[in-house]
C-alpha cells in the first residue's frame, strides 16, 4: 500500500471511517477479505491490499501507530507561499548543482492549503495542515494536491544534483486557462517539459491515454500535458525534445511512450528512478539536442519563461 497522500488509506480500502469501533473494523476485513478473494471474482490485487490494510490498523497497537504517524516529507519545505524567483543551487559538500529559477511544488502547496481550509468550513482553526489525521480524512481531490506537491518537490531535487550543464524552471505559466508546466529542463540531450505525479495507484497507458483507478471517468492527463506543453512551446518559439512524465515507481514499474505526432513532442512516462539517466542519456527513439543548443536557448527561456502566482 503506498505512503502516498493520495493513496487509498486503509479505513478505505476496509470500507469504514476512523472512528469505526474494532468490532466494526474487524466485521469489514471479513467480508472485504471474502469479496476480494481470486476464488470468488476478486483480484490478487485487492485481497492483497485488504490484507495489508488489516496489518496497518488491524491491531489496537498498529491502529494507535497509524493514527499518530506524520506523512514523511510532508512539511513546508521552506515555505510554499515564497515567491517564484532565480536560485542557482550551490552546495559546499556536493559541488555546483543545477541552475534552478522558480519555486518547485509551491503552488500545489498553496492549492492544497487552500483548498483544506474551504474543506475545513469558515472560522475552523487548523494548527497543523499536515497533521496525518487530518488528511487522512480530506477528499481525494485534496490529498491529491499534496501528494503532487511532494512529488514536484521530489522531481526537483532530483534535477538539482545533474549538475551545472543543466538549467530547470519550476510552475511554470503558460496561459491562465490551463494548466502550468511542472518543470522545463535544458541540458546537453535536449529540452524536456516536465509533468511530476502521484494519484496515489499504479496508471497505465491505454489508447494514447494514461488510466487507473485512482484517475477519474474522462480525466485526461497526457493530452492536457501536452496542450500545455504546445501553447509554452508556440509562446517562447522553442520546440521540447520531450514530453516527460514522471510517477512513483509503484505507480509506474516500466518506461512507456507515445511517439512524436504532429505537432506534438514524444511523450514519455517514466518512474521517478528513471528519471536522471533520461535527463542525461535520452532514451530510444528520442531525439537528442546539442551542446550549442543549450547555450543558444538559455537565455531565450531565461527572458521568456513566466512563472505561476501562488
Amino acid at each position: 500500500m503506498s505512503e502516498s497522500p493520495a493513496a487509498a488509506s486503509p479505513y478505505e480500502v476496509l470500507g469504514v471511517t476512523p472512528s469505526a469501533t474494532d468490532e466494526e473494523l474487524r466485521r469489514a476485513y471479513r467480508r472485504k477479505l471474502r469479496q476480494s478473494h481470486p476464488d470468488v471474482g476478486g483480484s490478487a490485487a485487492s485481497f492483497h491490499a485488504v490484507q495489508l490494510a488489516w496489518e496497518r490498523i488491524g491491531s489496537p497497537a498498529s491502529r494507535a501507530a497509524y493514527d499518530g504517524a506524520r506523512y514523511p516529507g510532508a512539511t513546508d519545505a521552506g515555505g510554499a507561499g515564497r515567491a517564484a524567483g532565480p536560485a542557482t543551487a550551490r552546495s559546499a559538500s556536493s559541488g555546483v548543482k543545477a541552475r534552478m529559477y522558480g519555486h518547485p511544488g509551491g503552488h500545489s502547496r498553496q492549492r492544497y492549503l487552500a483548498l483544506l481550509r474551504e474543506w475545513a468550513g469558515r472560522g475552523t482553526t487548523i494548527d497543523d495542515p499536515y497533521a496525518s489525521d487530518l488528511i487522512r480524512s480530506a477528499p481525494r481531490e485534496i490529498r491529491h494536491r499534496l501528494a503532487k506537491a511532494l512529488a514536484e518537490e521530489a522531481t526537483a531535487q532530483l534535477i538539482a544534483g545533474l549538475g551545472i550543464g543543466y538549467t530547470a524552471w519550476h510552475d511554470v505559466a503558460t496561459r491562465d486557462d490551463v494548466e502550468k508546466i511542472d518543470h522545463v529542463v535544458l541540458g546537453p540531450a535536449g529540452l524536456f517539459a516536465i509533468l511530476s505525479e502521484d494519484w496515489g495507484a499504479p496508471v497505465e497507458l491505454r489508447r494514447g491515454e494514461l488510466v487507473g483507478d485512482a484517475l477519474e471517468p474522462g480525466e485526461e492527463p497526457l493530452a492536457d500535458f501536452a496542450a500545455a506543453a504546445r501553447i509554452l512551446a508556440k509562446s517562447l518559439r522553442v520546440r521540447f525534445t520531450a514530453l516527460i512524465v514522471v510517477a512513483p515507481d509503484e505507480a509506474v514499474t516500466e518506461p512507456f511512450s507515445l511517439p512524436s505526432r504532429g505537432r506534438r513532442a514524444m511523450v514519455v512516462v517514466i518512474p521517478r528512478s528513471r528519471l536522471v539517466g533520461v535527463l542525461r542519456d535520452g532514451i530510444a527513439g528520442m531525439e537528442r539536442g546539442s551542446f550549442e543548443k543549450v547555450f543558444e536557448l538559455r537565455s531565450t527561456l531565461q527572458n521568456g519563461i513566466r512563472f505561476v502566482e501562488d
